[in-house]
């Protein structure tokens, strides 16, 4: 018999992340965590083969503008790569403040806040302003990062139909109108790509006061005027309270903000275990952050060239007649409505060249398992037509 110290005991931890079946299916069809091997502007390579980039948040094209490219790497040799601190004890530095000063400019907001990630900031914009005995009312379809904040909060929520205002007006009925309330909204839902209506359901969370947040994460370069974002775009900015989001998508960096008044962001310094206990963004990433706001308002040319693109391919997409789930703006889902359709759709483009995305169930509703695609500015004349051609052979598989 062999002796107890040489017996293992098993770890249920450990066999349930073994057995786990989603992660067998994943590795088994990799459709995931594949690594580009290289890209230059919408053109990957993968596994030694030429692509498009189907599925990009770079709205702007702005990750390989020339002005862009210089002031990241002129960061990182006044600056060095990193503060390897968090922004309240020894991480903050005066490219922090510039570049905070210019987005709440920007957005028309009294201060900002750039924190380290976009899942942060938003997450962060909801954990530190809700608590419990709050409630807060969340469009069902809203980001996962939103919901970890809800979850944070300890906040009660009721989740009303997605951009539905007269779901959210039934709800605010049977809340008390002392109880304090939160308004959890995206500008542009990125699986969807719908653009939220805000005229109607910020008003009604004006009238029911609620404190009102919107992550503009897909809205930021691509609404508004010069990309101002979903609330300049209808003109709310009295209506909401928070705008938080990415600075990894038109602003080509990463990290992620949380603008209002100067009052609500130095209570979210003080209070926000996401904010305070985060390292800081980096000089090369705040300096790219920032240099792309100064292209979005200098050239124009980008979010022009971005919503010609976005026309082209939504008429492409409809001439072959796949569901675009009403998308209005360049995050565009094609709706297939099952796992194995959305898998045969996405191989199909990849053996043609074309890189996009899987989304299904739980990630999207039942039903609306999709490709989730994504225009870009740089998609050129001969990216569409790879891309024209791989939707046909696609459309043909199913």
């Amino acid at each position: 018999m062999a002796l107890s110290l040489f017996t293992k005991t098993k770890k249920a931890i450990v066999e349930r992340a073994q057995d786990d079946y989603v992660t067998k299916m994943r590795l088994k069809y990799k459709p995931y965590y594949h690594a580009m091997e290289s890209q230059q502007g919408t053109h990957v390579r993968l596994q030694g083969r030429d692509m498009v980039m189907l599925s990009s948040n770079d709205y702007l094209g702005l990750s390989f503008h020339p002005k862009v490219i210089e002031a990241c790497g002129t960061a990182a040799k006044t600056w060095g790569t990193s503060t390897t601190g968090a922004r309240i004890s020894n991480g903050s530095r005066a490219y922090h403040v510039a570049l905070e000063e210019k987005l709440a400019t920007f957005l028309g907001r009294e201060a900002c806040h750039v924190s380290v990630a976009g899942y942060v900031a938003c997450c962060s914009a909801v954990a530190t302003f809700a608590q419990k005995g709050d409630m807060i009312l969340a469009d069902k379809n809203i980001h996962s990062c939103l919901w970890d904040g809800v979850r944070l909060s300890m906040a009660g929520v009721e989740r009303f139909s997605h951009n539905n205002p007269e779901d959210l007006r039934q709800i605010l009925k049977s809340i008390p109108h002392a109880t304090p309330k939160m308004l959890l909204l995206e500008g542009v839902y990125s699986m969807e790509g719908h653009v939220c209506r805000l005229p109607e359901l910020a008003q009604l969370g004006e009238e029911a006061g609620c404190f009102t947040v919107v992550d503009d994460a897909h809205g930021f370069g691509v609404l508004g005027r010069q990309g101002r974002g979903t609330v300049d775009h209808f003109k709310l900015n009295d209506q909401v309270d928070l705008i938080c989001g990415s600075l990894s998508k038109s602003l080509a960096s990463t990290g992620g903000y949380v603008a209002g008044s100067r009052d609500l962001v130095e209570y979210l310094r003080t209070n926000s275990k996401q904010t305070l206990f985060s390292a800081a963004i980096s000089p090369s990433m705040a300096a790219t952050a920032s240099a792309s706001l100064d292209v979005m308002q200098s050239e124009p040319q980008h979010l022009d060239r971005l919503w010609k693109n976005t026309k082209r391919y939504r008429e492409m997409l409809k001439g072959l007649g796949l569901d675009t789930w009403g998308s209005e703006t360049p995050a565009v889902p094609i709706v297939l409505g099952s796992k194995e359709l959305v898998y045969r759709f996405w191989n199909a483009l990849l053996e043609k060249g074309v890189f996009t995305v899987m989304s299904i169930a739980p990630a999207v509703p039942p039903g609306k398992d999709l490709i989730r695609t994504a225009v870009s500015a740089l998609h050129s004349e001969e990216d569409f037509e790879k891309i024209s051609t791989a939707m046909a052979y696609a459309v043909k598989q199913m």
